[in-house]
């Protein structure tokens, strides 16, 4: 019976030892297969990414930490027109123009602050030199990697030579609109000053001299008749006469060239209270307002279309005008207590009012903002430069 019982007893330790074999066996087979699987997982890869970067549209360069160029795919070879071998190897500076003599690193061709304005921190706009000295605008985006301890910069650059060219024909395009603007602006107050005083001088006093002959007609001894014809005559002479006034004022005031433009503005204010009857306000310094007949006109003008859009569309029952010179700038504001202002209505096509007003302000080279921040009412702010405005300079000058 022992010999039996300690032959149970060491059967299975021997099964133990053939399933361990057999475990250890496979786990190691699993682990090479492991491995295998992994290294072309990791060859994949590296495959893929070299393919990625060599079909991107986009320029792609890897610089390392002297600014040296350890790869370029055939994008940024074509755009700088050289070979993919030329530039590998080759400093940066060969194909980036360097923003200051001591530039050694990366960073130094994409300082801080470099950025676009609206677009990421990362983004920059340099120069870029092709093989045969032309020079270019670029822009892209950089980033940094830390690899075996040494740090490696990628750039992503793109050439917009075309879209600058295009902004720089927009710019032209915009600038010679704004002079075409401006030049109608004045060839229009001229022409409203040339009729304005044809108006006066010439209708004017014919309209004086008809009623002076009907007043010494009325001096005689008429019949009843004649008398009531006479009177209806100067009834509407006088009509007459306020109409030509009006006219010719709305025109161009006369108190524009003959006072300046302080006492224009208060003729303008006293009107539109007395057509309107809004009441207006006006907060100004006559010594402060003396200046040229070009500003003068243009503030005149802008005061007048934004009180000619009160009375249309703001529904207001209080207008304040406030006029501050401080140095060489005179400070507008005007203020109305009506409905206010949508950014909306600004944009509006109808809005020929707002467009008249900026145009004027940006001829002289100013800022206008325009605000319902107030609750109620609009509030219309403008900053004009009055360098060589001002008569005193001017006289001086």
């Amino acid at each position: 019976m022992t010999p039996q019982r300690r032959l149970r007893r060491h059967a299975p330790g021997k099964a133990v030892l053939v399933f361990s074999f057999l475990g250890g066996y496979c786990a190691g087979q699993a682990a090479a297969a492991l491995r295998r699987a992994r290294a072309v997982h990791r060859a994949t890869r590296a495959f893929d990414g070299r393919r990625i970067v060599h079909s991107a549209s986009d320029a792609i360069l890897s610089i390392d930490e002297h600014a040296v160029i350890l790869l370029a795919n055939p994008a940024a070879a074509q755009m700088f027109a050289t070979s993919v071998a030329a530039m590998q190897g080759s400093s940066l500076a060969r194909f980036i123009q360097p923003p200051s003599r001591g530039a050694m690193a990366p960073c130094d061709y994409f300082p801080t602050g470099g950025g676009r304005a609206g677009r990421r921190a990362t983004d920059y706009a340099v120069t870029g030199i092709r093989a045969n000295g032309q020079l270019f605008p670029i822009e892209g985006s950089i980033s940094t990697v830390d690899h075996d301890g040494h740090e490696v910069c990628t750039v992503i650059l793109r050439d917009v030579s075309e879209r600058h060219l295009v902004q720089q024909k927009l710019a032209r395009s915009h600038d010679q609109l704004r002079q075409l603007s401006s030049a109608l602006q004045t060839i229009r107050e001229e022409e409203r000053t040339h009729i304005a005083r044809e108006l006066h001088d010439d209708l004017g006093q014919l309209l004086a001299s008809l009623r002076m002959d009907l007043t010494l007609l009325q001096s005689n001894k008429l019949p009843e008749a004649s008398q009531r014809l006479i009177e209806g005559m100067e009834t509407n002479l006088l009509m007459a006469i306020a109409s030509l006034r009006r006219i010719a004022t709305n025109l161009r005031p006369r108190a524009l060239d003959e006072g300046g433009l302080y006492f224009a503005l208060q003729g303008l204010r006293d009107d539109f209270s007395e057509r309107h009857g809004i009441a207006c306000t006006l907060l100004a310094e006559e010594s402060e307002l003396r200046l040229d007949d070009a500003a003068s006109t243009a503030i005149f003008r802008i005061v007048q279309e934004a009180l000619t859009n009160i009375a249309r569309h703001a529904g207001a029952t209080r207008v304040v005008l406030n006029l501050d010179r401080v140095n060489h700038e005179l400070l507008l504001t005007i203020r109305d207590d009506g409905r206010g202002i949508r950014s909306e209505d600004m944009e509006k096509k109808e809005s020929l009012g707002l467009v008249g007003m900026r145009e004027r302000v940006w001829a002289m080279h100013g800022e206008i903002t325009i605000s319902s921040d107030e609750t109620p009412g609009t509030r219309i702010d403008i900053a004009l430069p009055l360098s060589g405005h001002i008569m005193g300079e001017e006289m001086a000058n």
